[in-house]
């Protein structure tokens, strides 16, 4: 009776661990099942709608005298990108812009980390800089284009200057949250243990400030493109960059070859992007609970 007793509990146990094993697997096979259908198909979808809605403004809204105004898909993708000439032109003033828009990044960088640093060591120097730099963000650059003009001439270096304006202030700001983020109990657990400033800086304060400080460089790095572009449009010597393209094709009217240089500028900043959410993916993915997000 007793054997028959533990065979039915032994028997129990397996079914029991089988089930749990199923239910462990189920969920795993689940989430690679629901890849596609929750990362990739939404975007697919909604780029379907945009371009049966470009289709449909181009033949249903503009008659033929007015389609220039916004070629259809196919005629961009055979005019902008199957033409090698066009294509390679395009290329070579991305690959310009791209250079500025790093240059300027890098500058940024490391003049945000700076005075961000330098900020969360003293009140007094966050309230006495803090407005100036608002106010940097906040002057429109088409206002300042002859000062800039005057001082740095109208060639690259012009345009990395415009690159450090437009995306310095969210490092800054970005850093500075971050870096004052560090829990009031770990500061005095720090002063209890006598640290030093560089200490307390290096150990407790650029940690806590990381995940800040990548979502300040992925606004940065966008922001940056941007004023490469916009750059280009206001300086127009040295190498030809893809802003200056834009502005020949607006000029004359070359709507197909506009839209490619529009995609391939979209292009570039959506890869900058995810280039930095890949980067904090690396560095805090494994212990930051909201990392990842849009990467």
């Amino acid at each position: 009776m007793s054997t028959d007793t533990s065979t039915d509990n032994a028997a129990s146990t397996e079914i029991a661990q089988g089930d749990s094993t199923d239910a462990a697997v189920r969920p795993r096979q689940r989430t690679a099942a629901g890849v596609f259908s929750g990362s990739v198909l939404p975007p697919l979808v909604l780029g379907a709608f945009v371009i049966a809605g470009w289709y449909g403004i181009s033949y249903g809204l503009l008659d033929e005298r007015r389609r220039f105004l916004l070629k259809p898909p196919h005629e961009v993708l055979a005019q902008g990108f199957l033409d090698w000439p066009t294509f390679s032109e395009m290329l070579s003033g991305l690959w310009s812009s791209t250079q500025v828009a790093m240059i300027g990044l890098v500058i940024s960088i490391a003049i945000g980390f700076l005075f961000a640093t330098v900020m969360s060591q003293a009140k007094t120097i966050e309230r006495a800089v803090f407005p100036f730099m608002v106010t940097l963000q906040a002057i429109p650059i088409l206002a300042i284009v002859p000062l800039i003009s005057f001082w740095w001439g109208t060639g690259q270096r012009s345009r990395i200057i415009v690159c450090v304006i437009i995306s310095l202030f969210p490092i800054i700001v970005n850093t500075l949250f971050g870096l004052q983020s560090a829990e009031r109990g770990m500061h005095d657990l720090f002063t209890l243990h006598h640290a030093d400033r560089v200490t307390r800086l290096r150990k407790l304060m650029f940690p806590a400030a990381l995940p800040a400080i990548f979502a300040g460089l992925r606004i940065s790095a966008g922001l940056s493109v941007i004023g490469a572009i916009v750059g280009d449009f206001f300086f127009g010597r040295g190498d030809v960059g893809i802003g200056q393209l834009l502005r020949r094709y607006a000029n004359q009217l070359m709507g197909e070859e506009l839209l490619a240089a529009v995609i391939l500028s979209s292009a570039l900043g959506v890869t900058v992007f995810m280039t930095f959410g890949w980067l904090q993916n690396i560095a805090i993915g494994k212990w930051h609970e909201t990392s990842g997000g849009g990467a």
